[in-house]
This record gives structure tokens, sequence and C-alpha cells, in this order.
């Protein structure tokens, strides 16, 4: 019964080392095997390097503006006889826009012109006086040197005299006071014919506004008419000081507005705030836009992107496939002939969109890595995964 048990035991024991034995080998050739394909070829994207027109852009949302407007108000008040133009019509420069009532300017013209008749002849009786006042101051004189008139007498004519040349300048500055009066009433009347006045940009503009109607009473400097410039605007956006150092002026600017999609419009910065407000910590910063068919109109929403440098002939690669490893930047260039890769440093460029320009070395035509670089190091063996090397 001893030997029946023992020859069981060692049978089992025999399998059980079997078994352990199999696992072993089994355990051995996973751990081959993972580590063959550790140290094997490594699946990759890459896309091919190529020569393109870069541009280094940023972009800014904004509002249309008028280059230039002004508000027409009399110069007097009154009742508007008439307004010629009303809202969105052309207005050439110097153009009759309004007429005031002329009736109570006129009456004061007329009243003017008849002050000046009677100063006029104020004066020429004053002038009259004097002269007889010398005369008789010469004759007095002569007498006196005969001893026939006493110095009484003398003096009496001279200070007549002294009083009719003091006659001559009063009413000659009554004179010039009414001629002033005539001349501000005659500036009234014509007043009164309101016109559009300008001195530089187009020689026509357009109505953005009208604020009263005939028939209206207003007073002087009461806003009659808002007229504005629209064949030239200026779009204005506010930048921050991370971007303030970027743009100077005569940087060229692309706009584009949702009111016209898919249409875009070439300006320049023409001006930059040389202070930024102390509540939004921004600058304004304003561009112009040439507007000759009149399609952008003022308070329109746009966008523009500044373009801050061009290069018409970059070497690019997907942005991808640029990556930093041990503080340096570079990217994995595929041999096609090894099926290996080299890591060779770049300095990236200008970012548009997905694709960076970068430079440092020659790369035209070669094949980068642009997923997987994880995985490799300089002289790693590569397949390109079928049907994703990008162009």
């Amino acid at each position: 019964m001893n030997r029946l048990v023992l020859f069981f035991v060692v049978i089992l024991g025999a399998i059980v080392a079997a078994v352990g034995w199999k696992l072993l080998q089994q355990d051995d050739g996973s751990s081959a095997k993972r580590k063959k394909k550790t140290d094997g070829v490594v699946p990759v994207e890459v896309a091919v390097v190529e020569q393109r027109s870069l541009q280094d852009i940023r972009a800014f949302s904004g509002s249309l503006r008028a280059n230039a407007e002004f508000v027409i108000a009399p110069k007097i008040s009154g009742r508007v006889k008439a307004i010629h133009v009303d809202l969105a019509d052309p207005v050439e420069r110097g153009m009759l826009v309004a007429e005031i009532d002329q009736e109570e300017p006129r009456s004061r013209v007329l009243q003017a012109e008849a002050e000046v008749e009677v100063a006029k002849a104020n004066h020429a009786e004053a002038k009259n006086l004097l002269e007889i006042a010398k005369r008789e101051l010469q004759r007095i004189e002569s007498l006196n040197k005969t001893g026939v008139t006493t110095a009484s007498q003398r003096d009496a004519a001279y200070a007549d005299h002294l009083a009719k040349a003091a006659l001559v300048n009063v009413t000659r500055a009554k004179l010039s006071q009414a001629d002033a009066a005539l001349e501000t009433a005659r500036i009234q009347l014509r007043d009164t014919q309101i016109r559009a006045e300008w001195h530089s940009g187009s020689d026509v503009r357009y109505v953005a506004r009208r604020y009263l109607d005939e028939g209206e009473m207003l007073s002087a400097n009461t806003a009659l008419l808002r007229i504005v410039e629209l064949d030239t605007l200026k779009a204005v956006f506010r930048v921050t000081d991370r971007d303030y150092g970027l743009l100077q002026s005569g940087q060229a600017v692309r706009l584009s507005t949702d009111a016209l999609a898919k249409q875009t419009f070439a300006g320049r910065i023409a001006r930059i705030a040389p202070v930024f407000d102390e509540n939004t910590r921004q600058a304004d910063v304003e561009v112009v836009v040439q507007n000759s068919d009149l399609r952008l109109k003022p308070g329109m929403f746009v966008r523009a992107e500044v373009i801050l440098q061009q290069q018409d002939s970059a070497q690019v690669v997907p942005q991808s496939a640029v990556i930093r490893r041990d503080d340096q930047t570079g990217l994995f260039v595929l041999d096609e002939n090894t099926g290996q890769v080299d890591w060779q440093i770049v300095e990236a460029g200008i970012l548009q969109g997905d694709l960076l320009q970068v430079t440092g070395i020659d790369l035209n035509g070669r094949k980068v890595v642009v997923l997987g670089q994880h995985m490799l190091k300089s002289g790693s063996a590569v397949k390109v995964v079928e049907g994703v090397s990008r162009r």
C-alpha cells in the first residue's frame, strides 16, 4: 500500500514538473516576441516637405467708421423753409442743402442799410461843421493879430474847432459801426442758404441722417443733417500690449464682414494710437480701406487680418511634424533608401493654419514623420502606414 502511494506521488510530481517547464518555455517565447517587436520597425505617418507662400497673420475684430463726417447746423435761428436732400442722397461740395425763411433777416438788412445812410449824413454834417469852425478860428486869429479880438474870443473859437473835430471822429466811428451791422445782417441773410462745405477729401458725400423736417423752428447751431464720406472708410479695432509691438503703419490688412460673405477688402494701417485706454488697457488701430463701389457701410462689424510677414517661397511642413526633444526643436526625416529616420534640428518660422515654416536645413521634397515620433530615435527603422502618407 505504501509503495502504491509513493508511485502515485512520483507520477504526480513528474506531471507538475512537465507542465511548469512548458509554461516557462511559453513565457520565454512571449518575452522574446515582445522584445523583438519593441526593437523592430515602427509604424509612422509621413508628409512631404513643400515650398509654398506663407503669411504670418494676426486676426482682430472691430467696426467700420466713416473716414470723414460732419454735422450741418445753421448759424442762425429761424423756420426751416426747405430741405433739398434726404437720407442717403449724394451731396456735392458747396451744394445748397436747406433754406431758412428770409423775411426777418431781410428786414434786418434793410434796417441796417438805413442806419448806414443816417450815419453817413451825420458824418457829412460833422465834417461841414468842422470846416466852418476851422474858418472861424482862422478869422479870429487874423483879427487877433491886429488887436481887434480878445484872447477870450480866440479861445472860444479854438474850443469850438476842437469840439467839431471830435464830432467828426464820433460820426466816423458810428458810420463804421453801422457798416459792420449791415455786413452782419447781410451775412445772416446769406446764412439762410445752408450749404454743405468741406475742405478736403472726395467731392461727393452722402446724407447719413436728417434730424429735422421743413416748417420746424430751429435754433442756431442745431443739428440739421449729418454728412459722411463713403468712398474711403476706416476700420477701427483695438489691440492689447501683446500685439501692439507687432503692428506698424503701412502694414497690409485683409478685411471681411458677415454682411458681405465670401468677399474680402484690402486696406492698410494708417494710424496707431500712441496711448492705451486706462480702463481696457487697449489701443486703437485705424485701417484705411477704399470703398469706391460703396459696398461697405459705416457701422458694419469687420474682421481684420493683419499680414505681419510674408514668405513667397517658404519650406513648410505640417505643424505636427515639429516637436521638442531635449530642449531642441526638430523633426524626424525619412531616408527612403534605408527605411530609417534621422533627427534634424530646425528653426520654426511662420505658422499659417496647420502649416509651419522650417529653416536651418534644406528638406525640400523629403518626407518627415508627422505621427509616431514618441517611439523614435535617430536611426530607428520605420514603416510608413499605407493610406495615410500626406502631401
